[in-house]
């Protein structure tokens, strides 16, 4: 009968037409938000009581560290430390100091580089200490920083913290007094306030027998006005104010990771991730918040035009004021000061870690569909592919591949010998992906159920009897725990090649469903009183589940073979530093033009805070798209860091030559255009992992200086050398009106045109048509053969494309490695700098290449890959080309096509140094 309740379930869940907004909470449904946002309220109206101080005569500064007693008149002192780092970092953690139980501080060991332990602190000898008398009693001030100064000040009464750079304040920390810390308790006997010890929404019931535990803190970010990042919501890149208004939303925003299909646009609902950064950015600085804190956790935003609190504290300059508020966990916030958006960055990077470098076939071109319906039809729609012309580098499998929804089996009577299916695949540089979801059918004869039965690595019941238990996909359902240590190890083991039955080194993996969800649970995922490894209730660690099952699937992944390969796992739910693991999507999209423009935001925010790998269902999940949204789709696509197309299983297929003409040509030329620029976006993935910085980008990244494009979400960078501007209506004319500096030149990519910024021009598109521009000065690197796969690439010839600025430059680079292990960690890679100047194209060895045996033996298999072409745009009536290599000196032929020059096969290798002087 469960299962018939969980089919019947499942058939409402396929079925519905929109987003059921009942079935998820508005902050009044939640009882801590409701709280903390009616107690900023009162701070306004003045009748929220005594504030916080600090106690007197508590406070400590030693090393790096400035400790002290913090209290309002609850009379239960709270431990605020205070630590500094050597980047300008600054970190603020509050607790009790003598809770009644522990509270949950792991989310540090998760996220933070190597557990928190490689977190570089500022040197004692460069903190400089000193105190000021003021109104209201000491102020604290810790000075430090070399060629950049950064100030904390810290105030008794009221307490509150300030960080200045070079003397601008750039963030506050309870300037506003909407700090407020429940502290852990007993329950008291008799009648307790509704939603403190217990919760109702809709049918279910929260027991939270730790009581009341939640806390929040405002954070103003002085002199911006535009605010950035926490993903994941359907929303403007420039987050909208939180508290009613024209335009404005009138919740706040949430970071709690659910399952929300079909998902409505222009709206702060929490969708599959959570990432709880912000940033914030006016002309003069960037600046940047880590909310270290996995329970759920809501974020109102206010502008200072925007009827701002401002209570007992007076009103300070901050232009943006934010109010954090989470469920439970101890406080921990770290302040980013940058001053700019590259050092802000380079800080979180150097907390959470960078995107590493992927598996260099996980760029291209991804086919899915809910589902391939067997092993024929998996062959039949990649040899369509190929029919075609349309390059792809993974064929995917959804649920349906398995044995009743038995993850890591197969359905003997459609896949008879996967095996056999990926060697054939493998042949034309192909890969496979099956899902893998964290649900297990329960099932005494599934081997997998039954290990994890009988050594307890199933998440807990409340009250600890027995395991969690609930609906997804197979029916009855238990969830892997993945916060105890020996489920997380036996997670990874069954990808073994001895143990995922059927899989080869071609087999790659797709984390679905990990919120989690959870067909019959509140919210659609687990109850919060669930218990996990420790004793730790769900609620407490909710947000990072997805990517802690990311994890364990790539750990393993990456374990299957000697030396380790590096993994693909796409997960749909994570966290802060998810970005380790893999790829993300945004989820189940639909198949309309405004998610078709809603996608660039999404994209774009994810980016901003730090998760780079991402891409949109190409075509939306959901509906039957018309061919033009279809076409559209693709061109815009094949700008996702992550591109792939997907479908809901009701849909009609929609392989891209069911569509005929012209519609395959146009997509078969949006694939390619993808293929083409794999080198570019391989290289913009190794300047990533190595700086933090976004590989698709807003143009107030590139352009921080200029107020009109902070807002901008339509038109978007590909690192700094193109620009973009999708097409995402049905309009013949696409108006563009960017105000770029007026000293920046821009090349349509397509035709060679120029163009002087600001960018304000109508032009005629007919759906053959897209918007793309190169930024004079920059060198991009292609490929320009043709191929079925980015695998039969690996030894094709690069074009270099030098677009010249006014003054006749241009500095590119290219790097190269074998695209799938860790060699390149020990130089196995080839990275040059590419440079144009006074007439000449030079090829350096970057500064980062090293000299080692690993890197002599790459260089040597890459030894014939060369130069077949150079394409100087910018440039007239060139003739001839002087190559200067090794020693020798040839001359090569150049044709000239109006501002467009060529010189054809010049025949250098990408691994030798060399000149062309072009004349």
């Amino acid at each position: 009968m469960l299962w018939l309740a969980a089919a019947l379930l499942l058939l409402v869940v396929q079925g519905a037409d929109a987003v059921k907004r009942e079935d998820f909470k508005t902050c009044e449904q939640a009882a801590f938000c409701n709280r903390h946002r009616e107690f900023a309220k009162n701070v306004t109206a003045g009748k929220a009581g005594a504030a916080y101080a600090v106690v007197e005569g508590s406070v400590r500064m030693e090393q790096h560290r400035l400790t002290a007693t913090v209290q309002n008149e609850d009379a239960v002192p709270l431990a605020l430390e205070v630590t500094f780092m050597a980047s300008g970092v600054m970190r603020v953690r509050v607790q009790e100091e003598k809770p009644l139980v522990a509270r949950f501080d792991d989310t540090q060991k998760y996220v933070l580089r190597d557990e928190g332990a490689a977190l570089e602190y500022a040197d004692e000898a460069a903190l400089h200490y000193t105190t000021e008398r003021t109104s209201g009693g000491l102020a604290h001030v810790v000075s430090y920083g070399g060629n950049t100064t950064f100030t904390m000040r810290m105030a008794e009464r009221p307490w509150s913290v300030t960080m200045a750079v070079d003397g601008r304040t750039a963030v506050q920390l309870n300037t506003r007094g909407l700090f407020k810390f429940e502290h852990l308790r007993t329950r008291p006997e008799g009648d307790v306030p509704a939603g403190e010890w217990d919760e109702q929404f809709r049918t279910w019931t929260d027991t939270k027998p730790r009581g009341p535990e939640a806390f929040g803190l405002d954070i103003g970010f002085a002199g911006c006005e535009h605010v950035y990042g926490i993903p994941e919501h359907s929303s403007p890149l420039s987050l909208r104010t939180t508290r009613g208004g024209k335009g404005a939303y009138d919740q706040p925003y949430r970071l709690y990771n659910l399952d929300v299909f079909e998902y409505e646009i222009d709206n702060p609902m929490a969708l599959y991730g959570s990432v709880p950064l912000m940033l914030a950015h006016s002309a003069d600085a960037t600046a940047g918040v880590l909310w270290l804190n996995a329970a759920e956790t809501w974020v109102d935003v206010e502008r200072a035009d925007g009827g701002a609190l401002g209570g007992l504290f007076g009103r300070r300059e901050p232009a943006v004021d934010t109010h954090w508020i989470s469920e439970a966990g101890v406080m921990d916030v770290f302040v980013l000061p940058g001053p700019d958006v590259a050092r802000v960055y380079k800080q979180y990077a150097e907390l959470v870690e960078p995107t590493p470098l992927p598996r260099e076939f996980a760029l291209g071109y991804h086919q899915c569909r809910w589902n391939y319906l067997d092993d024929a039809d998996v062959r039949t729609v990649s040899a369509g592919l190929h029919e075609h012309g349309i390059p792809h580098d993974v064929m995917w499998l959804d649920i349906e591949h398995t044995d009743g929804k038995r993850y890591y089996t197969w359905d003997a009577a459609k896949f008879p010998d996967p095996a056999a299916l990926q060697q054939s695949l493998a042949r034309t540089g192909h890969q496979l992906v099956t899902v893998v979801d964290p649900h297990v059918k329960r099932d005494s004869g599934y081997a997998v159920w039954r290990e994890a039965d009988e050594n307890g690595l199933f998440v807990g019941a409340r009250g600890g009897d027995g395991s969690f238990q609930g609906w997804c996909w197979p029916g009855d359902s238990n969830w892997v725990d993945c916060f105890n240590p020996n489920a997380t190890a036996w997670l990874s083991k069954l990808y073994g090649l001895d143990r995922y039955n059927g899989s080869t080194p071609h087999l790659f993996i797709w984390n679905d469903m990990n919120e989690p969800s959870v067909f019959n649970g509140p919210e659609i995922t687990m109850d919060k009183d669930a218990l996990h490894h420790g004793g730790w209730e769900h609620r407490h660690v909710h947000n990072l589940n997805g990517m802690l099952y990311h994890k364990a699937t790539a750990d393993g992944l990456r374990a299957r073979e000697t030396p380790n390969l590096r993994p693909f796992v796409l997960s749909r739910s994570y966290f802060a530093g998810s970005q380790r693991y893999g790829a993300v999507w945004t989820g189940d999209n639909t198949a309309d033009w405004e998610h078709l423009r809603a996608s660039v935001p999404m994209v774009l925010s994810n980016n901003v805070a730090g998760i780079h790998f991402v891409g949109a269902d190409v075509g939306g999940f959901f509906g039957n798209p018309d061919p033009d949204l279809l076409t559209r789709w693709y061109q815009l696509g094949a700008w996702y860091p992550f591109f792939r197309a997907h479908a809901h299983i009701d849909t009609r297929r929609r392989e891209p030559w069911l569509l005929g003409e012209p519609y395959v040509s146009l997509i078969r030329a949006a694939v390619r255009q993808r293929y083409r620029l794999l080198p570019h976006l391989y290289t913009l993935f190794r300047e990533s992992s190595l700086t933090g910085m976004p590989l698709v980008r807003p143009l107030w990244v590139e352009f921080p200086h200029l107020p009109a494009l902070f807002a901008e979400d339509r038109a978007f960078m590909v690192g700094s050398s193109i620009l973009v501007v999708p097409v995402t209506d049905t309009a013949a004319t696409q108006t563009v009106a960017l105000p770029l500096p007026a000293d920046e030149l821009w090349y349509d990519m397509n035709t060679h045109e120029s163009f002087a910024g600001p960018i304000q021009r109508s032009f005629e598109l007919g759906l053959a048509d897209t918007l793309a521009f190169a930024r004079a000065g920059s060198i991009i690197c292609t490929r320009e053969r043709p191929r079925r796969s980015s695998a039969l690439m690996r030894r094709d010839p690069f074009t270099l494309h030098v677009y010249l600025s006014r003054a006749a430059d241009a500095t590119g680079s290219l790097y190269v490695d074998d695209g799938e292990s860790y060699a390149y960690e020990q130089g196995a890679f080839i990275e040059r700098d590419l440079a144009f100047a006074n007439g000449t194209l030079t090829s350096r060895a970057s500064s980062r290449s090293v000299t080692a045996p690993e890197q002599a033996a790459f260089a040597q298999a890459m030894a014939a890959v060369r130069v077949e072409r150079i394409v100087v745009v910018g440039a007239h009536d060139l003739t001839r080309a002087s190559v200067s290599e090794g020693g020798s000196v040839r001359q090569v032929d150049v044709s000239c096509s109006g501002a467009t020059c060529v010189v054809r096969d010049p025949a250098v290798l990408i691994g030798s140094d060399w000149d062309i002087a072009l004349k």
